[in-house]
């Protein structure tokens, strides 16, 4: 068996063994950028990017909020394509490891891959360092993903993460942390407590700022997220409400000291909407 020349082919066994930093994204930009998120595909012009010569589709709606214990993130489940519904069970929030979880709303595509290499980022620092990255380092680290991706956002590929994590580091009562983004990668941290991104976030949002409680416990947390979240969808047509017949319902992750990452089961979130739904028969405003 040869192994290739790591003279001649940059991503060859050479570069796998030889002293890198411990960032996996800096790994990826040195030996193949093609891959990273946002890159226009080989063959297609960033004119015809531009010009809207690709069926993108859209996530919409994310929420966060803080609660005693920690922090709750959750999302509907709709994807779109102009005034199209393009899925109905797309996943928007994922756990990106032990004490964090990014929600996605914009591009679903770059999204899905920037949280993915954001993932294998956390994962491979951790293996490099022998410790996790800081939440602060986690937040920041997400931050120059987004500004990586200002060329295609520019295009109109635009993704805007929603991140959460709890900080080992301070008191439980201030540990769940809330950072949101804009699309030039600027970061901000969330001091009310509560944070929505998405075509239906002023909606959300609305709702939070009534619903929102920082000294609920968990089960009043994810109420209230899932309350914004059907708000969202009462105004927002891009937004996807609870689907009953179907049996699609929101993803939603708490973040707590104890417990770390956790998506919440679909049994529990199905006894939630339900509950919301049965409520709004009989009071439709909430």
């Amino acid at each position: 068996m040869s192994f290739p020349d790591p003279q001649v082919t940059p991503t060859g066994l050479g570069a796998f063994l030889a002293p890198g930093p411990s960032s996996f994204t800096d790994f990826v930009t040195a030996n193949a950028p093609h891959l990273l998120p946002g890159r226009v595909p080989e063959g297609l012009s960033p004119q015809a990017a531009a010009a809207g010569g690709l069926d993108v589709r859209h996530g919409t709606t994310i929420v966060a909020l803080t609660f005693a214990e920690g922090v709750v993130i959750a999302g509907d489940r709709r994807a779109t394509s102009g005034n199209v519904i393009a899925q109905r069970d797309i996943e928007k929030v994922f756990v990106s490891d032990s004490h964090s979880a990014v929600g996605i709303a914009g591009s679903a595509g770059i999204a899905l891959q920037m949280v993915r290499l954001f993932s294998v980022d956390l994962e491979h620092y951790e293996k490099t360092e022998g410790v996790p990255l800081s939440l602060d380092g986690k937040a920041n680290k997400l931050a120059g993903m987004v500004q990586q991706n200002l060329g295609a956002a520019l295009q109109g590929f635009v993704v805007v993460p929603l991140f959460v994590g709890y900080d080992t580091a301070k008191e439980p009562a201030e540990a769940g942390r809330i950072v949101t983004y804009d699309a030039t990668g600027g970061r901000y941290d969330e001091l009310l407590g509560y944070h929505a991104v998405g075509s239906g976030s002023v909606f959300a949002k609305s709702a939070l700022k009534k619903r929102h409680n920082p000294a609920a416990d968990l089960a009043g947390a994810v109420r209230a997220a899932v309350e914004a979240l059907y708000d969202a969808a009462d105004d927002d047509t891009a937004t996807g409400g609870p689907d009953l017949t179907r049996r699609i319902f929101p993803v939603v992750v708490s973040i707590t000291g104890a417990d770390g990452a956790v998506r919440r089961p679909e049994e529990e979130i199905e006894a939630v909407v339900r509950d919301v739904v049965t409520g709004r028969t009989e009071n439709p405003g909430g």
